[in-house]
């Protein structure tokens, strides 16, 4: 199939993919006066005396806003926010067939680095919901997720292994703090101008706190030269950045994820034919879709139901680990290390172990 052309002729048919459909009908004077004046009164009353009604007596409890600028869409960069709806709309629906009866908050999307780090830092900090910005950290969640699988099929440990990136935007950044935080003590994040080392007079904020936590010999140059004898590669940039002879360089078994969308960094193909163990991409044609649609469903299912203020390291990590948990060693296998994005055991998986996560820290407002 030409997903291009048959899309394009779905998107002119559909002429958007959400209706906004009543809860209750509105037929008569005395259902109007129920679900408006003078009946609304009373509950807008109740929720005064008692905010946290508002989750009893509101769409609160169910609804998420999707927010974007259009400055990071997928793999399309800064098409700008009318452009990017397409994908908004998409992301929504993604909501609704995954959670049917889920969550409220907030989730970023695709908004470009560095502006989306102070956007989401100035929302936490005003905010007393989640504020998550998908494309780092459901992104991240899934990396991370993948990440344990493969590791188990090449028998490397993440202490022990050495990770490179291309990519060092928002979901570089995330993905790198999260595998920190569980262990990774050896990687080398590459931007277009090569390594990310501390001492690099270009670097933005974001880059140099990066700088400060990671390639600790401060090794130098371009991705090519970084990339040999690395065990992992993780590409959230751009196509074609990688070639086969690339790959060959680097260690033994190595894993490589090349996210970039619509196109990846190599294709699948040729990565295992220069001797890839295993190969994920953001795609959903091939094995292995690494898409933080896996992710930010469960999550805010499971922050929101236990009324969380934030989404924590704590949270994430647990999310991870869930959807690792979701294929035992028996199904594990080089074209099957994530679960795919419709395996009904997801959400109410990752939802109980973010929820518990969450209880655990300290961030719920309600018993899990």
């Amino acid at each position: 199939m030409d997903y291009a052309k048959e899309s394009l002729k779905k998107h002119a048919e559909w002429r958007g993919k959400l209706d906004m459909v009543p809860k209750m009908a509105v037929a008569s004077k005395q259902d109007l006066s129920l679900a408006y004046t003078p009946g609304v009164a009373e509950p807008c009353l109740e929720i005064q005396r008692h905010p946290e009604k508002s989750w009893d007596l509101t769409g609160r409890w169910n609804t998420v806003a999707v927010v974007t600028d259009g400055t990071a869409v997928l793999g399309l960069g800064d098409i700008g926010p009318e452009a990017g709806m397409p994908v908004m709309e998409g992301k929504c629906v993604l909501t609704v067939a995954l959670l049917a009866g889920s969550f409220g908050g907030v989730n970023l999307e695709d908004i470009a680095a560095p502006r989306c780090f102070e956007i989401e830092r100035k929302l936490k900090s005003r905010c007393d919901i989640p504020v998550f910005h998908d494309d780092q950290h459901g992104t991240a969640v899934v990396v991370l997720a993948a990440l344990l699988n493969a590791l188990k099929i090449t028998g490397k440990k993440l202490d022990q292994i050495r990770v490179v990136t291309s990519g060092a935007g928002a979901a570089g950044v995330a993905i790198i703090k999260l595998l920190i935080a569980v262990g990774l003590t050896n990687v080398i994040m590459c931007d277009r101008k090569g390594a990310i080392y501390a001492g690099r007079s270009d670097l933005n904020p974001e880059k140099a706190e990066m700088a400060a936590i990671s390639n600790k010999e401060r090794a130098q140059g371009a991705l090519a030269e970084v990339i040999k004898g690395a065990d992992v590669f993780i590409g959230i940039s751009a196509p074609k950045m990688i070639t086969k002879d690339m790959v060959s360089s680097m260690a033994k078994d190595p894993i490589i994820f090349p996210m970039a969308n619509p196109t990846p960094e190599i294709m699948p193909d040729e990565a295992f034919a220069a001797g890839a163990a295993v190969v994920g991409t953001g795609r959903s044609d091939f094995a292995n879709q690494i898409n933080n649609v896996l992710a930010f469903p469960g999550i805010f299912r499971g922050a929101l139901d236990a009324r969380a203020r934030d989404i924590n390291d704590a949270m994430k990590i647990a999310a991870s680990y869930a959807l690792a948990g979701l294929i035992n060693e028996k199904e594990l296998r080089a074209d099957y290390i994530i679960p795919e994005a419709f395996d009904p055991r997801i959400k109410d998986t990752v939802a109980k172990a973010v929820g518990e996560a969450a209880r655990k820290t300290g961030v719920a407002g309600l018993p899990v």
